[in-house]
């Protein structure tokens, strides 16, 4: 076991260098103080694993060195020694937060034994923080979660690339992170003092776009009554993020590419050229590759753009990253809401685990905001928290068709597309579905599923009966 980082606290000479002497035998760094503003002004300056304090003390006494310790540092462990009669006291600096207490005259042995179950606690505390910082190493960067080797490969990729000026391309479906990667790029390069500026290139129409990104001239069309400077001028000796780049127009394409080759630009409406000092991030989820093969986009361009390629897996091909993300989330989410939630039950980390998640990590994210706001304090995350219906296929209440979740987390793949019919029908098909699977888990006795699905043993029969399925094992309980 490490040292303790000690500060003794106590105004008998004698008494404190037979402590000191015993506790750096066994191993311990100690520092003394005679008094206890000598003590306070120590726990001020420097940090201490534990502090040994009289609790008669000239000046600031032993509970005021306790309170100093408390405020400065609340994880520091405080042990106080009470003469004899005086354990009233000794309990209420027990109140205020002291880890133990010991009598005089105490044996050495006495105090070392109390010393060596601090040792145990704040050898705990360092393992605990060692694994978190760990954790937070393997698992996290600026905010983007990932223990998946596809995502391990792409945040080892953005700690390389983010320090130098190449231009980023960052490919990805809808929801799986594109935006914080630009993020962690920006604030790990020599940029991170100066603006990232955001364009949503799919949020505007052409015209827009183009004052947006490069600003105008007064007078330069109906409505510009006065001059405002563009994006890229904003972003200057910044980063400027261009998220959806394959949604610009041809006419946009040709301007960016000037800028990219030429690092100038005009406003619009204006003549004179204003040079730019803009590190270019762009993002989408298109396959540029095939846009440029069809026309639609520039190939110049594209090869301007994609100079460091950096491409985020979907979310349902690094499952394990499911439940990193989702303790996270809950986490998070639980403190905002100051809801103390016990984790995610079982089925419902079966079910998240199951699930494809179409909609990424921005849909998990989402789910598990959803789940806090409806669970009940102090409990588990339950199913019917995750998809937001009161009734949940996975708790034995109705399917609902409408919630991708229920359907999909039910058969453990994705719903197949129904033919349509009358609802009368779809709820006969999903009642006989919904039998076959509960007889199915239950080994086909009836009176189990009878008690599961709410019915009696009779009516079951009939349902059974009325839609073809096989008669269950129940022969001998009907006989009886």
């Amino acid at each position: 076991m490490k040292g303790l980082r000690t500060l003794l606290v106590d105004d008998e000479p004698l008494m404190r260098l037979s402590m000191v002497d015993a506790l750096e035998t066994i191993g311990h760094d100690v520092e003394a103080a005679a008094s206890g503003t000598e003590g306070i002004e120590a726990i001020r300056q420097r940090p201490f694993d534990l502090v040994i304090t009289d609790l008669r003390l000239p000046g600031a006494d032993g509970l005021m060195v306790l309170k100093a310790t408390k405020e400065q540092s609340p994880d520091t462990e405080v042990i106080v020694i009470t003469a004899h009669g005086s354990v009233e006291t000794a309990v209420g600096a027990m109140k205020l937060g002291a880890f133990d207490y010991v009598t005089k005259p105490f044996q050495m042995d006495e105090l070392l034994l109390i010393v060596e179950r601090v040792g145990h606690v704040v050898a705990l505390r360092r393992e605990n923080q060692d694994l978190k910082d760990t954790l937070e190493d393997k698992f996290c960067f600026n905010g983007i979660l990932g223990s998946n080797n596809q995502m391990r490969a792409v945040l080892d990729k953005i700690k390389m690339v983010a320090g130098t000026d190449s231009t980023i391309l960052i490919l990805g479906e809808s929801g799986t992170g594109k935006e914080l990667v630009a993020n962690a790029i920006h604030q790990n390069s020599p940029r991170s003092p100066h603006p990232l500026i955001k364009v949503s290139c799919a949020a505007l129409p052409e015209s827009l776009l183009e004052a947006e990104l490069f600003g105008h001239e007064k007078g330069a069309f109906t409505g510009a009554l006065r001059q405002r400077r563009g994006r890229f001028e904003l972003a200057h000796r910044g980063t400027l993020f261009l998220d959806e780049i394959g949604e610009i127009s041809p006419v946009i394409q040709v301007k960016l590419l000037r800028v990219l080759q030429e690092r100038q630009f005009e406003r619009v409406g204006g003549n004179d050229r204003i040079d730019v000092d803009v590190r270019l991030v762009c993002a989408t989820q298109k396959d540029l590759r095939k846009e440029v093969a069809q026309g639609r986009f520039r190939e110049d361009l594209f090869y301007r753009l994609n100079v460091v390629q950096v491409v985020i897996p979907p979310l349902r091909q690094r499952q394990e990253d499911i439940m990193v993300i989702g303790d996270h989330v809950l986490k998070t989410c639980s403190t905002k809401m100051n809801k103390q939630l016990k984790g995610f039950s079982s089925q419902s980390r079966e079910l998240l685990l199951r699930y494809s998640f179409p909609g990424n990590v921005r849909e998990l994210e989402n789910m598990v905001e959803r789940a806090v706001a409806l669970g009940r304090d102090r409990e588990a995350i339950q199913p019917p928290d995750l998809c937001g219906y009161q009734s949940c296929p996975f708790t034995g209440g109705a399917a609902q068709e409408s919630c991708g979740f229920c359907s999909e987390g039910l058969t453990g793949q994705k719903r197949e597309e129904r033919p349509l019919t009358s609802l009368a029908t779809a709820r006969e098909q999903f009642e006989r579905e919904y039998i076959l699977s509960v007889l199915g888990k239950v080994e086909g006795s009836r009176t189990t599923a009878s008690k599961i699905l709410g019915l009696s043993r009779k009516a079951l029969w009939e349902k059974c009966k009325r839609y073809g399925i096989p008669s269950a094992r129940d022969e001998a309980e009907d006989e009886g």
